[in-house]
């Protein structure tokens, strides 16, 4: 792609800013490891929540939307639209409990939650195992969206174009913590949406117009057998089994990035930066809302027209770069190539500073080094920072795909969102459950997924002759849809025979959460009764957020997607009714007070 001396001056000038905001938010940052990490705790909600929107808005996202609709069409990004069902409980059940809990990460909330020896081992596991394994995964596939894009825009190869970018991201996050990522998100989230939606109508334009496209795309049926248009698959289609698991499991069961059951990762950490618990709520309300509602439809319809003018192309995943490269103006190419720098640093960034504060909080200053100055804690968040990085970087050489990474990551978790979940409403969890969950699911998906898993899975294939021979594919819509079933039964199996088997959480240690975070009545009477008796409780109203919270995601969603498709009656019915969804919302917030007994 030919660039401009003027598209050359743009992006100089965005990385510019990027590190003058970093450089303006040294001091700040360079108080405490809460200031670095969590921003002092003085956050606002709609900063908060952006920073939310534009950390699950990487470089890697419209590349593995492209993917999803060659493959499923439209209906395939049901493999996240799913999470909206478990962003929505972490809204109206735990953004005020975690922000009351007052944790600098989540993986301090084991020794809150626990007491003793398991809950130091639970906090240094869990600290290790995200911040390295997990997190290099993410990461990696971040890193390979980005190379990708670098590859066929500039003819930067593999190994120059990650290094460039994780060096330019590194310096402002090394530089000013969380405060650098906040900001830089905020002007990444306006350049990047700003793009793809410009992006996404030169595309249509190109193929003719929505009407052209329309008629283009029902000549044909996705691999998977859908249409590529329709919102649901049908239930004829050979992924449809898997459509009914992203429903009834994977919401709950699993463990994935920005939609972690109970909340987690940067979610939580935005949740702790925030200034109280109403902008904790509002962060993850306004978060959830912009990332399932508003934002699909530039990546899904700049897809579609991959999908016509690509048809046979060996990677699908590239086809969104392409069509960028040949539809895009060349006076925007330099804003588009930002726009990609922007949704690359702005994910980057922050699994580079949440990856960090494990290492140092939850492992470093826990474990190792005690009773040091913070000043001391803040130049090893630094290093840590970079060692995060250089490990993420090595990681990207071992993929190839990104939709790939996604499923193998959700599946490697399958069964342990549960715990998360009861953790906050049932007494008897304890320390073991959660390790318990973290490594059955790992070890059975794992399992499932390597050649010794031949007993198992002849078992499984006389119950569905659909399914391929050898070990279970996390690709394959039935090979992940049962990989999901048996994962998520032995994890729930394991843990529950655990929790059973071991010692419940000393009294002290229970009432001592319970004043503090003060959860529900629900499964904690006998303490609350030791507390001094019942404390109101609100999980009935809690529900029926949930509810009208789900109602008003997913008529919005596909309300502004019939408008876009031409069908503006039932688009504006469905539109208005996700307005009711929300007006009921902040009336019963209003009423029961933002910052009411969960």
């Amino acid at each position: 792609m030919q660039l401009s001396w003027i598209d050359w001056v743009v992006v100089a000038l965005y990385f510019a800013i990027n590190l003058s905001i970093g450089v303006y938010y040294y001091r700040k940052a360079s108080g405490s490891v809460g200031d670095f990490f969590i921003s002092g705790r003085q956050v606002p909600w709609w900063l908060a929540g952006t920073s939310m929107v534009a950390t699950t808005f990487g470089a890697d996202t419209p590349l593995v939307v492209t993917g999803i609709v060659f493959q499923y069409g439209i209906a395939g990004n049901w493999l996240w639209w799913s999470m909206a069902l478990s962003g929505m409980l972490t809204v109206f059940f735990f953004a005020r409990l975690w922000r009351r809990a007052g944790v600098l990460t989540d993986m301090e909330f084991a020794e809150l939650r626990y007491a003793g020896k398991p809950a130091a081992f639970l906090r240094g596991f869990r600290a290790l195992y995200l911040a390295l394994p997990v997190n290099t995964i993410i990461m990696g596939w971040v890193n390979l969206a980005m190379a990708k894009i670098l590859e066929l825009t500039l003819g930067i190869k593999k190994l120059d174009a990650v290094m460039l970018c994780l060096g330019l991201t590194v310096i402002y996050a090394t530089i000013s913590g969380l405060w650098a990522v906040l900001w830089t998100d905020m002007l990444q989230f306006v350049l990047k949406m700003s793009m793809v939606v410009a992006l996404a109508v030169f595309a249509v334009r190109a193929v003719g117009g929505m009407g052209a496209l329309k008629h283009a795309l029902n000549a044909h049926l996705a691999p998977s057998g859908s249409s590529y248009i329709a919102f649901v698959p049908d239930w004829t289609s050979g992924w449809f089994i898997m459509f009914l698991v992203y429903l009834s499991i994977n919401w709950w069961a699993s463990w994935y990035p920005g939609a972690e059951p109970g909340g987690g990762g940067y979610v939580a950490q935005r949740m702790f930066s925030a200034k109280n618990e109403k902008h904790s709520l509002g962060a993850t309300l306004w978060f959830n809302i912009a990332h399932y509602a508003l934002r699909p439809w530039p990546w899904i319809l700049t897809a579609l027209v991959a999908v016509v003018m690509f048809p046979h192309i060996k990677d699908p995943e590239t086809g969104y770069i392409r069509v960028m490269i040949q539809e895009l103006p060349v006076s925007l190419r330099g804003l588009m190539l930002a726009g990609f720098a922007a949704a690359y640093m702005s994910t980057i960034g922050t699994h580079i500073n949440l990856g960090a504060s494990y290492l140092i909080n939850d492992v470093y200053k826990r474990f190792l080094v005690h009773d040091k100055p913070e000043k001391h804690y803040v130049n090893a968040s630094r290093v840590a920072t970079i060692l995060v990085t250089v490990i993420s970087a090595i990681a990207t050489y071992y993929m190839h795909s990104i939709q790939g990474a996604w499923k193998f990551l959700i599946a490697v978790g399958a069964g342990a969102g549960l715990v998360f979940i009861l953790r906050w409403f049932w007494w008897r969890i304890n320390a073991w459950s959660e390790v318990a969950a973290m490594s059955s699911a790992a070890v059975s998906s794992l399992f499932l997924q390597s050649r010794f898993a031949d007993l198992v899975t002849n078992i499984v294939r006389r119950y569905d002759p659909k399914l391929p021979m050898g070990p279970l594919d996390a690709t394959d819509p039935h090979g992940f849809a049962w990989l999901m079933i048996l994962t998520t039964s032995f994890t729930t199996l394991s843990w529950i025979t655990v929790t059973l088997l071991t010692k419940p959480e000393p009294e002290w240690k229970l009432r001592e959460f319970y004043r503090k975070v003060r959860p529900s009545l629900a499964g904690w009477r006998h303490i609350a009764e030791l507390e001094g008796g019942e404390r109101p409780q609100s999980l009935k109203w809690n529900f029926l957020d949930w509810g009208a919270g789900c109602a008003m995601i997913y008529l919005s969603l596909f309300g502004i997607g019939k408008v876009i498709f031409g069908e503006w009656v039932l688009g504006i019915v469905m539109i208005a009714g996700a307005a009711a969804m929300l007006r009921f919302l902040f009336w019963d917030l209003d009423r029961r007070g933002w910052e009411s007994l969960t």
